[in-house]
This record gives C-alpha cells, sequence and structure tokens, in this order.
C-alpha cells in the first residue's frame, strides 16, 4: 500500500463532569492523505480548508509527528512521504483538532507499515502522546467513550447515548489554548466539590442512556474545572441563558473551549442553534452554532 486516506472525526470532552474521561465523537471530521513518494523530500504537507494557513507544514507538524511515533514503535524507518490534510475541524477550538491529528497520523503510520499494530496499542500510544484520553478515544472509537486508567492499561467503556438527545455546538472565532485552560485550574479541591462531581457522573452516565431531561439538567454541572474557565470565554453567562431559555438541558465547555456545548432534544434543537447564535451576535462576536449528532464510527480508512 503506497496511499491511504483516513478520515478522523471531531470530539467534545468533559461533558461537564467528565473532566478528562468522557469524550464524544461528532459528525464533523477532518481527512489525511498519506501518499508515499519517491522523492529526496522526506515529508510535504498541503492544507485547504478553513484556517489551513494555521496548519504548521514542517517536520514539527503533529500529524508527523504521530506517524514518526509509530514507525520509531515498530522499529522501521519511516517512508518519505505526502500529506494532505482537508479542514473540517476548527483548531484551538475544543473539538479535538489536535486528537485527530493524532489519531490520523498513527493510523496513516499503521495501514502504510501493512497495519502490524492492533486499534488497542494504537490507542495507547495516541493517549501517551496526548497526554489525557478523553479527545483520542472517541475519535478512534466513535460514540461516547469512558477512559479509565488501571496502571498501564485503559480501560475502555462505551456510554449508550439516547437517540433523542442532540448536542449543539457553538463555536466562536476566537481561540483558546489548552494549556492556558489548565492554568487556570486549582492544584487541589475540597471534600464537597468532589462528591458533588462524582455523585453527578453516576448520574450522568444514567441520563444520557435514558433521555431523562431532569437528571441531565443536575448531572451537567461541574465544579472541578468550568467555573474556573468560565472567565476565559467572553459571553459564557449569556450563552448560557440564551441555551437554558430555549429548551436545552444544559451547556458545558466543550474540552478547553471556548466551544460552548449544549444539549437539548429534537424539538428544541433549531430553537436553541438560533438562541446561542444571537446571544454571541449581541456581544459583537462571530460564531457557528450548528446542531450536530454523535459519530457512531469514529476513524476510517476511506
Amino acid at each position: 500500500m503506497n496511499q491511504v486516506t483516513i478520515r478522523v472525526p471531531a470530539t467534545t470532552a468533559n461533558l461537564g463532569v467528565g473532566f478528562d474521561c468522557i469524550g464524544a465523537a461528532l459528525t464533523m471530521a477532518n481527512q489525511f492523505q498519506f501518499t508515499v513518494v519517491d522523492t529526496e523530500n522526506k515529508l510535504t504537507i498541503t492544507t485547504e480548508g478553513d484556517e489551513a494557513d494555521k496548519v504548521g507544514t514542517d517536520e514539527s507538524n503533529l500529524i508527523y509527528q504521530s506517524f514518526l511515533q509509530l514507525y520509531q514503535k515498530i522499529k522501521q524507518t519511516p517512508p518519505n512521504i505526502k500529506i494532505a490534510i482537508k479542514l473540517g475541524v476548527p483548531l484551538s477550538r475544543g473539538l479535538g483538532s489536535s486528537a485527530t491529528a493524532i489519531v490520523g497520523g498513527l493510523l496513516g503510520a499503521n495501514h502504510l507499515a501493512g497495519k502490524p499494530l492492533s486499534r488497542e496499542e494504537v490507542m495507547a500510544i495516541a493517549i501517551a502522546i496526548e497526554g489525557h484520553p478523553d479527545n483520542v478515544v472517541p475519535a478512534l472509537l466513535g460514540n461516547c467513550q469512558l477512559s479509565v486508567a488501571d496502571g498501564d492499561i485503559w480501560q475502555i467503556s462505551e456510554i449508550s447515548w439516547h437517540e433523542d438527545i442532540i448536542p449543539v455546538v457553538a463555536i466562536p472565532n476566537f481561540e483558546l489554548s489548552t494549556e492556558e485552560a489548565r492554568s487556570v485550574l486549582p492544584d487541589s479541591y475540597n471534600r464537597q466539590d468532589a462528591i458533588f462531581n462524582i455523585s453527578r457522573m453516576g448520574l450522568l452516565i444514567r441520563a444520557l442512556t435514558t433521555n431523562n431531561r431532569e437528571w441531565l439538567k443536575t448531572a451537567l454541572a461541574d465544579k472541578i474545572h468550568q467555573p474556573y474557565r468560565q472567565q476565559l470565554i467572553t459571553g459564557y453567562e449569556q450563552l448560557h441563558r440564551a441555551a437554558i431559555s430555549a429548551g436545552a438541558y444544559g451547556m458545558v465547555i466543550s474540552g478547553a473551549g471556548p466551544t460552548l456545548l449544549a444539549l437539548t432534544d429534537k424539538n428544541n434543537a433549531d430553537g436553541v442553534v438560533r438562541s446561542m447564535s444571537e446571544a454571541w451576535s449581541k456581544l459583537g462576536i462571530d460564531a457557528t452554532v450548528r446542531s450536530l449528532s454523535l459519530d457512531p464510527v469514529g476513524a476510517t480508512m476511506l
């Protein structure tokens, strides 16, 4: 095999209380085509799509670095490669763009090398590169996933997501780095906050499965990361009020932000989209607000 194209979906992580352990794949994606080339240049990268000019095209590119990591793992020399990137996931918005790069680079290398590694082995490398599992696991596997470390072993459990629960993403035109979002978090938490989150974690899993509105309204609250990150997102309070008034169960920060995620039902999805869009427009912030679905497949070879 001298060419392979990998599609990797966007993800939304945390879902409020599921900090660094819950993530869900969404129906928007990046696409990466890897072509082995017989040239002196060991790497050529081309990009297309919105924000294509922001993607690095040298050897520091995360897709290529992940590509190299897999060849290092299997102790083979990587081929000279051309990578063609089609962007569909906004960069640095809390929708797992870096996870798509990591998973795409690893899977591209694995396919070109003859698939020497299993999906579980690829997943372990992806988690090690990203540093946490909540984006890379659903990007690879699809659907909503809970990832739990047990020593050096990862226990992965799919969370059933009721088909009537609609995710609405509100994506502003400003960026927020994961490093900045983590810098505002405290080093320790009190017992009451820990109990608050633990109880809602169990309720969230049951609420996603059953589409129980009252459970979801309670379960989406959080005291571990969202209270500290809200200050970094202009219009957070206004967007929250707009989502709830339009019939959303609740609103959370998608990943590290600044994208905001509202969960609602099919009857209210269009109204939530309009209300959140209008709220940011009144603040003078350009944003894309759209309803999506869960991606049931995850990363795929096209």
